[in-house]
């Protein structure tokens, strides 16, 4: 039923139109609420709108690289010109260096806190504001598995993962008695565009599979299931938590 998770009408921002965000911003928009999308990609962009308009949903798109806190700030500012105040808010930016430590460089660090945490910190600090000042708003931020285990070759990914939780806690701490929940999801090993290549080679789709107790990978559709949970008022009592969709993979 379209009503049940009461998103009709609820101005909402994602951040990132590439697999997980874009199957959120999808999710969000077939329930009724309406989405603006943000990312550099502008084919990203172009798809995710399609997918929208299939499902029965909307959505609304801004180019922008959200590299530095100026541009975070006024790609927020430009959202809530189109949509109004956000009331929903999706943070699903990222992407990984699989390499050892001693082989990482300095540059591979930096790029990943920016891109991954940094990024998170900006649009949360923006978003927050608004929604504090408003009284209600609903926060979802796409963490990992990476943040709990110790996944090798994945150090500074786990790094702003581990991070991204915590900060996710701090803010829900802060806010929540202004009306303002803040959670993440923690996927495990998702079926996207972006994880393709990595799966298709050297057997790594079976070495996965083979740690999931479920036996299987997920699909981004089951954890866009979840944000959109956390995101309408049926999670009015949840804040601060971290929902981890994975088959079971922190089990074992």
């Amino acid at each position: 039923m379209r009503d049940w998770l009461a998103l009709t009408g609820r101005p909402a921002l994602v951040a990132g139109a590439g697999g997980l965000g874009g199957a959120g911003a999808v999710s969000l928009a077939a329930q009724g609420a309406s989405v603006v999308v943000v990312d550099i990609d502008e084919s990203r962009l172009c798809a995710v709108a399609r997918a929208a308009k299939e499902a029965g949903g909307s959505v609304q798109t801004i180019v922008s690289d959200l590299r530095s806190a100026q541009q975070c700030r006024a790609t927020v500012a430009e959202a809530a010109r189109l949509i109004g105040v956000p009331q929903v808010f999706l943070h699903a930016i990222g992407r990984n260096v699989r390499r050892p430590v001693l082989d990482l460089g300095d540059d591979d660090w930096d790029s990943l806190v920016e891109l991954n945490l940094s990024t998170a910190y900006w649009l949360g600090q923006a978003v927050g504001r608004l929604m504090v000042d408003a009284g209600y708003g609903r926060m979802v931020f796409v963490s990992s598995v990476s943040g709990l285990l110790a996944h090798a070759d994945h150090a500074p990914y786990a790094a702003t993962k581990g991070g991204l939780n915590q900060l996710v806690r701090v803010m829900a701490r802060e806010w929540a008695a202004r009306g303002v929940t803040v959670n993440a999801v923690a996927p495990g090993y998702i079926e996207t565009d972006l994880t393709k290549d990595h799966l298709d080679k050297d057997g790594n789709r079976a070495s996965l599979e083979s740690l999931v107790p479920a036996g299987r990978l997920g699909v981004a559709e089951e954890v866009a299931d979840a944000v959109t949970f956390l995101a309408s008022d049926r999670a009015r009592f949840i804040t601060g938590q971290v929902l981890y969709v994975d088959g079971g993979r922190v089990l074992v």
